[in-house]
């Protein structure tokens, strides 16, 4: 043993919280046993309840079920079911935990969605995944490639009821413009631990946009990288949970090459007892970054007492030729002057309660290009507020 894992384990056994290091350094493995069990006291892991994990990072957690994949396909769209053999597998980023090691070493077949080279699809596509049913565990993995040229809307619907760990990867060709949503709206029991790896190519354009509603315990680690210059990924996300809730959303943006743009903004709202978010946003622009500009954006309502929101962005620079960097994260209760503003014009409290929460993600929602998942997004919003009385 090394010293510095000497020093790792001995502060693991006197419960001190391991910092983190950085980024550049992460350790990916598609091996799970190259990682430590997690005990909850990792940077990587300390926001995280464990024991709601329900054993998906100990390797306790045995497939019991099955994920079923359906779609609503555009008809451009080719949609395969793959042994795990496929060579295309792997290609967007090799995981960078023990549960997604463990999801990567675990699914027996998966998903393969490919967008033809300089095909412009004719409609939004969904793929909805439902979950293995209550009780049960089941691991999957899911790949969109979107070849050179081509343009494309792609829902993945994340629905049901269980326990559920997966990769998901985006590959997304030279001049290949793609917007994908993720959307979690879990029954209730669910536990969904999901790893995202987004890898653009030569002057490619992903909008990728992560919607959190339902589910218990709900983990999302988004991983953008770039392979060519030119490359131009924004990250927006919606989250809002209840009582007893904890929904985490941990992204990490690596600009390892020159001329590259990301965008991050994520908005969460959270009402009711013990009601968790949690949001990590790291990003690295490596020696080789130059010309550089990234900015990344977390903000986070809590409409209820009882309720907690974590918000941490992190912003490594190893180059000082870069366009712009920066990064803002707040975390505050409604607005009184907004709330006087709109009463003092004759609206009710609870009326102009509800509009202040609106407003509050109205700048998201327009960024959503599929119409059907705007209007969902609008009514499960009111249906949040009406059940507290917002």
């Amino acid at each position: 043993m090394s010293v510095t894992e000497n020093n790792v384990s001995e502060a693991m056994r006197e419960g001190v919280v391991i910092p983190a290091t950085s980024r550049a350094e992460r350790f990916t493995s598609y091996d799970v046993e190259a990682f430590e069990v997690p005990g909850g006291r990792e940077e990587n892991w300390r926001f995280t309840p464990m024991k709601r994990l329900r054993g998906l990072h100990d390797g306790s957690a045995a497939a019991s079920g099955s994920a079923t994949v359906d779609a609503d396909a555009a008809p451009e769209l080719k949609i395969e079911t793959v042994g795990r053999d496929d060579e295309r597998l792997g290609a967007a980023g090799v995981p960078s935990d023990r549960i997604a090691a463990q999801a990567y070493s675990s699914f027996t077949e998966a998903t393969v969605i490919t967008v033809p080279k300089e095909t412009k699809t004719s409609k939004p596509s969904t793929v909805k995944i439902t979950g293995p049913g209550e009780g049960k565990v089941a691991y999957g993995h899911v790949q969109v490639r979107a070849e050179q040229f081509s343009e494309a809307v792609i829902v993945l619907d994340h629905t049901g009821s269980g326990t559920y760990a997966d990769n998901v990867e985006f590959v997304i060709g030279d001049s290949a413009n793609v917007t994908v949503v993720s959307v979690q709206d879990w029954a209730d029991d669910a536990v969904h631990v999901s790893e995202q790896h987004l890898k653009l190519g030569r002057d490619a354009s992903l909008k990728h946009i992560v919607i959190t509603l339902g589910g218990d315990l709900v983990r999302v680690s988004p991983t953008a990288t770039f392979a060519d210059k030119g490359g131009d990924v924004e990250m927006l996300g919606l989250y809002f949970a209840d009582s007893g809730q904890h929904q985490e959303h941990r992204l990490f943006v690596d600009h390892a090459v020159p001329n590259c743009k990301s965008r991050v903004m994520y908005k969460g709202a959270l009402q009711g007892d013990d009601a968790h978010t949690v949001w990590v946003g790291d990003v690295l622009i490596r020696a080789a970054a130059e010309a550089t500009d990234t900015y990344e954006l977390n903000r986070n309502l809590v409409l209820t007492p009882g309720a907690r929101a974590d918000s941490i962005p992190n912003l490594e620079i190893e180059t000082g030729e870069i366009e712009g960097a920066g990064h803002a994260s707040a975390t505050g209760r409604f607005d009184d002057e907004q709330l006087f503003y709109l009463q003092s014009r004759g609206i009710g409290e609870d009326a102009a309660r509800r509009l202040v929460v609106r407003g509050f993600f109205h700048e998201i929602l327009v960024k959503i290009g599929v119409p059907e998942v705007r209007e969902r997004l609008e009514a499960a919003i009111e249906a949040e507020l009406e059940a507290v009385g917002v």
